[in-house]
């Protein structure tokens, strides 16, 4: 079907699994709508200063933000007169002249290097000892002062096997890292394989500092991501990545042989999303510990915040990394 390799799987030995999802508008029937589409209204910052930070953090003196970013960087922001400063790096490797592509690093021209430079995904301060945590998605679970510097690795490997693709990370009171490793079987430069078979060999993991070993929480899971302990430290939130789906795509979910055909046709993944009628657009959520819905915020047109990674609420404002463009966008709330 695809001789010269021009569709979305190239030569990859695809293996779409099924998944039995609830219907999208089973589903959205019952979501809260922001009829404001308030995040529309919402400011780009450091615009071409930034490049693609997915997780935003400030330390304990109310620094930052600290973002990590495509060309393998933890960068901080240091005030206007001095702008941002690199942090911290995942690997010696680093160097200015391979990693740093400034606004390319977001391409995919930057995909071939990224295993050598790094490409931290999630990042938290240690409240007590000022200590920075890392995820990297090639590097693992990696540490680094409170000065910075050289990140030390933590947690590479499990079993015997690589952890290929740690994504983000939360710290218990009790010192237990908590973090996600999105899939055993690719690593993040793959990350689009995951989301068309649907594989589900994702993990939550925990780190132990003072036994320095790393124990499977969860095993199964669906693209998992984003992960946060709730504020009372007594459960944890973590996301499973899904498609966004249309009514085409929900055949495409329940039939694994009809998407194994779908992606082999000769035709780059921007026309078969045009063609199926996607658009992207971004929905923040606030829940309670019930997981009821408090508030949403969105930007339904997609005209400011088209993809959104994580959001941090600090003093009255929203911050909003993103894993795919250059900025970081922020809204002041409530």
């Amino acid at each position: 079907m695809d001789p010269f390799k021009m569709g979305p799987l190239g030569d990859h030995d695809f293996k779409p699994v099924k998944h039995d999802l609830a219907p999208y508008k089973q589903v959205m029937e019952n979501w809260p709508r922001d009829n404001r589409s308030r995040l529309g209204s919402g400011n780009l910052e450091f615009v071409d200063e930034v490049f693609g930070p997915e997780s935003l953090e400030f330390d304990s003196l109310g620094r930052g933000p600290y973002t990590g970013l495509a060309d393998g960087r933890v960068v901080r922001w240091m005030g206007e007169d001095v702008g941002w400063e690199t942090f911290a790096l995942v690997t010696s490797n680093w160097s200015e002249k391979l990693c740093s592509r400034g606004v390319d690093s977001t391409t995919s021209r930057q995909w071939k290097h990224e295993k050598l430079c790094g490409r931290p995904l999630g990042l938290r301060f240690h409240k007590e000892n000022g200590n920075l945590y890392i995820a990297d998605a090639y590097y693992g679970l990696l540490v680094v002062g409170p000065e910075g510097g050289i990140a030390t690795p933590l947690a590479t490997h499990l079993g015997g096997d690589p952890i290929l693709f740690a994504n983000d990370l939360d710290i218990h009171r009790n010192g237990s890292i908590f973090f996600t490793d999105t899939s055993k079987r690719y690593d993040r430069v793959d990350h689009f394989f995951i989301l068309l078979e649907g594989e589900s060999t994702g993990r939550l993991l925990r780190y132990d500092p003072p036994t320095k070993t790393t124990h499977v929480v969860l095993d199964g899971l669906a693209f998992p991501n984003g992960v946060q302990l709730s504020r009372d430290q007594t459960f944890i939130v973590f996301t499973e990545t899904t498609n966004c789906r249309t009514a085409a795509q929900e055949v495409l979910t329940h039939n694994p042989w009809m998407k194994s055909v779908y992606f082999r046709l000769p035709i780059q993944m921007r026309y078969l999303a045009w063609m199926m009628g996607m658009k992207m657009y971004t929905v923040v959520s606030l829940f309670n510990e019930n997981g009821e819905i408090l508030e949403v915020l969105e930007d339904q047109k997609g005209e400011v915040m088209k993809l959104v990674s994580e959001v941090r609420e600090v003093e009255g404002k929203l911050w909003i990394g993103t894993v795919a463009h250059n900025h970081i966008a922020t809204l002041p709330y409530p």
